[in-house]
């Protein structure tokens, strides 16, 4: 129940800004659209560090010592998926960084293995994408044959 409901939470933490409209003849990557993508990231790691705070604090206020062994595996178990959530959050929190400092350099939105723009949607959709979606999809069908 943690596990759905921690994902839920994350799928909607960016989910509510208003889509970018470009105008005619736009520059990609404008002053403008730079400005929109950083406040989705900022955004989005403002909410996530609020749920780290939330985190800590429902495992100071729930702490227990049980003298059932059962509750307590129960809580610790529970504690444990907490952590675990919050540590690949921890790892996204440190992927926005990367990427507002990727805006900051004026190297935002272009892929980083063949250098094309990634696209506004994808980006909108995918903040945090450093491929555009050809190369991420070449790279996903060379990791599954190395997989198999």
């Amino acid at each position: 129940m943690a596990i759905l409901k921690e994902t839920q939470t994350s799928n909607q933490l960016i989910r509510a800004f208003e889509p970018y409209k470009e105008t005619a003849g736009e520059e990609y990557m404008s002053d403008k659209m730079r400005a929109h993508f950083s406040a989705i990231l900022n955004k989005w790691k403002q909410e996530l560090m609020e749920e780290v705070d939330r985190t800590v604090h429902h495992m100071q206020d729930e702490a227990a010592n049980f003298p059932d062994p059962a509750d307590r595996a129960s809580q610790e178990e529970e504690f444990s998926l907490e952590l675990r959530a919050r540590d690949r959050e921890r790892k996204l929190i440190k992927k926005i960084d990367e990427t507002l400092q990727l805006l900051e350099d004026n190297e935002y939105g272009w892929c980083e293995s063949c250098g094309v723009e990634i696209g506004i949607r994808r980006l909108e959709a995918r903040p945090t994408a450093t491929l555009c979606i050809d190369c991420k999809t070449l790279a996903e069908i060379k990791e599954k044959q190395l997989g198999s």
